[in-house]
């Protein structure tokens, strides 16, 4: 859970604060999920937050009973977001949410039936702690490694860097999700890094390309193909979050029994939807096309 503050491109325009980070997610899983299924956030938020992260939380539809975050004694991590064009920022982020270990970890994932893996920061977790996931948990695995491609200066501004040990990273997840500049970090060629990640165990990898929709790889049937944004793509609005809303409508759409390619398509869509709203408060609804209450 990250608090966004958020500056578009308009100067005259004032900054929109509101939760972001996996916010987004959450808010996109309670939109998509059939109704079978619930949500069981594993998620540590700062104490100076927790309060409202938990008041977010309780807006929510789908959750397990008597779900909470974990409250930690750090502060929450704050993002600042300055966007030059509509897929171009700078971010900056700053608090101290500790990763999780596998100790901490193994017990909550024991009894669940799929997990969605969110790298918001890129340091939810190391990667001998994603291989002993791997090893214990062997149900539906997807992680979305957004931020695993950052490195952070001094003063908390992140720049892209390539992933070290990528492909060990791959082998952890049986769906991993990276958009088309992360792909590029790690090479040239996107059909041999897809064709070395499917080698290391995953099932298929997912590319968004920003608005011209998503790509996938997948190796068992061996198959490439882009799925373009239906009905041409959102010019003007409010990017933040849309990788997040894309991951998580994917993850509700496969875990209905949804193809690949159909789950990408929606994901895409609600994408979409997700740049004419600002933050993730109120963004259930939106994505559902309802209106959002004052």
């Amino acid at each position: 859970m990250v608090w966004d503050t958020i500056y578009g491109r308009d100067p005259a325009q004032p900054a929109v604060e509101e939760w972001g980070g996996v916010a987004y997610s959450l808010a996109a899983l309670d939109a998509t999920l059939t109704p079978e299924w619930q949500i069981v956030p594993i998620i540590k938020v700062g104490r100076d937050l927790a309060a409202r992260a938990n008041a977010f939380l309780g807006t929510l539809r789908h959750l397990a009973p008597g779900t909470r975050f974990a409250e930690v004694p750090a502060p929450n991590n704050r993002v600042t977001l300055r966007y030059y064009a509509l897929e171009r920022r700078c971010e900056q982020m700053s608090g101290g949410v500790p990763p999780w270990t596998w100790p901490e970890l193994g017990p909550m994932v024991a009894d669940l039936d799929a997990l969605y893996l969110n790298f918001i920061s890129g340091y939810e977790m190391d990667l001998p702690t994603a291989r002993l996931l791997r090893h214990s948990f062997r149900r539906f695995l997807y992680a979305d490694l957004h931020s695993l491609f950052l490195g952070k200066e001094p003063d908390g501004t992140r720049i892209p860097r390539p992933l070290p040990q990528a492909p060990a990273w791959f082998g952890c997840f049986d769906y991993v999700q990276l958009n088309e500049e992360e792909l590029a970090q790690l090479g040239d060629d996107p059909l041999a890094l897809a064709a070395g990640a499917l080698v290391q165990g995953c099932t298929a990898v997912c590319v968004t390309l920003g608005a011209r929709g998503a790509a996938y790889f997948t190796g068992t049937p061996t198959r490439t193909a882009l799925v373009p944004v239906e009905g041409g793509a959102v010019l003007e609005g409010d990017p933040t979050g849309c990788g997040d809303v894309f991951g998580a409508t994917v993850v509700a759409s496969l875990l209905a029994g949804r193809g690949l390619e159909e789950a990408l398509r929606l994901g895409t869509r609600m994408a979409m939807r997700n740049v004419s709203h600002r933050g993730a408060s109120g963004l259930r609804d939106h994505l559902l096309g309802k209106l959002t209450p004052a």
